[in-house]
């Protein structure tokens, strides 16, 4: 997720689709590990699942973000585009790319836990609260992304990334998602980190919803001609 401009190629599609690939098979295989290891304690089920999340992020933002930039969520890479960080070319080409990475990351950590290549799901998420919390985690992530990358501190990207999905596991009661790819990815394993496929597309929406927002914050206290260039 570090954002920088440069010319579109296929590495930065490879880039986002491996990238996406690792960070669903790091958040469906220590929730799948999480299970194994906590059976009867679901705060601790959490807790490992959200601190392997969190580390995983902030390591996969830095070997990635050089190439691609590292978003592997279409809410960011759609912004970026609303932001002029990158082409239109870009946002559609990194969607396909990070979707079907996050399904294979999942089938993949099926795999390694021995489990169908492909379970769906039947965890069920939608409610008032959930989608709300989605709304407020993405627009959150978005903020954290955008401010840090237009006030010269871009290079402390990957470590905000993770330290607030880490935080927003605990704070939101949707276990903050706030990413399309990953929902879709995460609809491929009956785990504790699945999702029903019938909740996929409230949480889509109000992850579009939380986009939006966060777009507005980061206009409204970080205006492109006022931070073009800052340096801090």
């Amino acid at each position: 997720m570090l954002l920088k401009r440069e010319h579109f190629s296929g590495r930065q599609l490879f880039s986002e689709f491996v990238g996406s690939a690792m960070l669903a098979g790091i958040v469906v295989g220590s929730g799948i590990m999480a299970q194994t290891l906590s059976p009867t304690d679901v705060g601790l089920q959490l807790l490992e699942n959200a601190a392997a999340t969190a580390a995983g992020l902030y390591a996969l933002i830095l070997i990635f973000g050089a190439v691609s930039g590292a978003h592997f969520n279409p809410i960011v890479s759609f912004i970026d585009v609303f932001r002029g960080g990158a082409s239109w070319q870009r946002g559609l080409s990194y969607l396909p790319a990070q979707v079907a990475g996050c399904i294979v990351g999942a089938m993949s950590a099926n795999s390694m836990f021995g489990q169908s290549l492909v379970s769906i799901s039947t965890h069920h998420r939608v409610s008032g609260a959930h989608l709300f919390s989605e709304v407020l985690a993405t627009a959150g992530l978005v903020l954290v992304i955008f401010s840090l990358s237009h006030n010269g501190h871009a290079a402390a990207i990957p470590a905000a990334v993770g330290c607030y999905i880490g935080a927003a596991y605990f704070a939101t009661s949707s276990t903050s998602f706030a990413n399309p790819a990953i929902a879709v990815g995460r609809m491929f394993s009956n785990s504790f980190a699945g999702i029903a496929p019938t909740s996929v597309p409230a949480f889509i929406g109000a992850e579009i919803v939380g986009g939006a927002l966060g777009l507005l914050l980061v206009t409204v206290l970080y205006p492109k001609d006022e931070t073009q260039g800052a340096q801090r």
